[in-house]
C-alpha cells in the first residue's frame, strides 16, 4: 500500500484524466476494434490470433481473481481512495490486473506479430503505461499488475507458434479450438459448481451485484463466444473470405461492421433482458455477436472490394 498511497499524493486532475485515458486502451473496446480492424481489414489469421490471446487470457485472469479473492485496495483500506472516474471500471477482486493482461494480450499480441523495431517499442510502452495508470488511479496493486502482464505476455509467446501452423493445417486449428473450447467449459463448471467464501457472493453496493454473479457472467459470456468462433471458422473454410478491398470499402467495412455489431450487443441484451436474467442469455448474446464478426458480415466483403475499386 505504500506505493499506491505515494502514487495518491502525486495526483492531481490532469494526470488524473491522462491515467484514465491510458486505462481505457486497456478495455474490452478497444480490444474488440483493433481485433476486428486485422480480422477484416489486414490479415484474419492475425485476427484469429488476438481473439485467440483475448478470450484465453480472459480465461486465466477470471479464474485467478475468483481463486485468489483479493479485495480492491479502497476496499481493504479504507482511508486510501481510488480516483472516482476509475472506479466504475474496477469491478470485482483485484488480483490479476485485468485491464494489465488485455493491453499485453492486444498490444504484446501487435507486438509479436510485427517486425517493425519500432512499433514493438511503442506496444512496449503501451502496456507500462496502462499498466502503471491502474496503479496510479488506485485501482490495483502492484503484484496484480505485474501478474496481469505476465499472464498476457505468457498467452502471447505460448499461442503465436500454435496459430502459424494452424494457418496452414485446419486439423491444428480445430485441436486449438476445441481445447479452449474445454478450458472454457472447465471454468463455468467450476465457477457454477464449487462453493467459495462468503465474500464472493456479497452484494457490491455500488455494482448491486457480486464478484459471483460477475464471474458466472464472464463464464457464460466467454462459453459463447468460443462457440460463435467455432461457428465462424467453420463457415471461414467454406467462403474463404478475402480482407483486400480499396481504402473507401475498408472504412466502410469497419464503420458500418462495427454499428452492426454494437447493434446486436444492445439490441440482444434488452431482448434476452425481456425474456429472462438467466446467464444463459449472456452465451447466446456472444455467440450472435463473434459468429457476425467472422461468419455473417465476411460475407458482405466482395461488394466493399469492389467499392473504390479502379476501372
Amino acid at each position: 500500500m505504500a506505493f499506491l498511497k505515494a502514487l495518491e499524493s502525486m495526483r492531481f486532475p490532469f494526470l488524473d484524466g491522462l491515467m484514465q485515458t491510458f486505462t481505457f486502451l486497456g478495455e474490452e473496446t478497444v480490444f474488440m476494434v483493433l481485433a476486428l480492424v486485422l480480422f477484416w481489414c489486414v490479415d484474419k489469421w492475425k485476427g484469429y490470433y488476438l481473439l485467440s490471446a483475448g478470450f484465453l487470457g480472459t480465461i486465466l485472469s477470471q479464474a485467478m481473481k475468483l481463486i485468489c479473492r483479493v479485495p480492491r485496495p479502497w476496499v481493504r483500506d479504507p482511508g486510501f481512495t481510488v480516483v472516482e472516474s476509475a472506479k466504475a471500471g474496477a469491478t470485482g477482486y483485484s488480483f490479476p490486473s485485468g485491464h494489465t493482461q488485455g493491453a499485453t494480450c492486444s498490444f504484446g499480441g501487435i507486438a509479436r506479430m510485427t517486425k517493425r523495431t519500432w512499433l514493438r517499442w511503442a506496444m512496449a510502452g503501451l502496456i507500462v503505461l496502462i499498466g502503471f495508470s491502474r496503479m496510479y488511479l488506485g485501482a490495483h496493486y502492484p503484484s496484480d499488475v505485474g501478474v496481469g502482464l505476465l499472464v498476457g505476455l505468457a498467452v502471447v509467446l505460448i499461442l503465436y507458434p500454435i496459430l502459424q501452423r494452424a494457418k496452414d493445417n485446419v486439423r491444428v486449428m480445430y485441436g486449438f479450438l476445441g481445447v479452449m473450447l474445454l478450458l472454457s467449459l472447465g471454468y463455468l463448471f467450476f465457477v457454477r459448481f464449487v462453493k467459495f467464501p462468503a465474500d464472493a457472493y456479497e452484494i457490491d453496493v455500488n455494482t448491486k451485484t457480486s464478484n459471483y454473479v460477475n464471474a458466472l457472467k464472464n463464464a457464460w459470456s466467454l462459453l459463447g463466444s468460443l462457440l460463435g468462433m467455432i461457428a465462424a471458422f467453420t463457415v471461414d473454410q467454406k467462403t474463404k473470405f478475402s480482407e483486400q478491398a480499396p481504402l473507401p470499402g475498408q472504412i466502410c467495412k469497419v464503420v458500418l461492421g462495427l454499428a452492426i455489431l454494437f447493434g446486436i450487443r444492445v439490441g440482444l441484451k434488452s431482448l434476452f433482458g425481456m425474456i429472462s436474467d438467466a446467464l444463459f442469455w449472456d452465451a447466446l448474446r456472444y455467440f450472435a455477436m463473434v459468429f457476425f464478426i467472422g461468419g455473417v458480415w465476411p460475407l458482405s466483403f466482395p461488394f466493399w472490394a469492389k467499392l473504390g475499386a479502379k476501372k
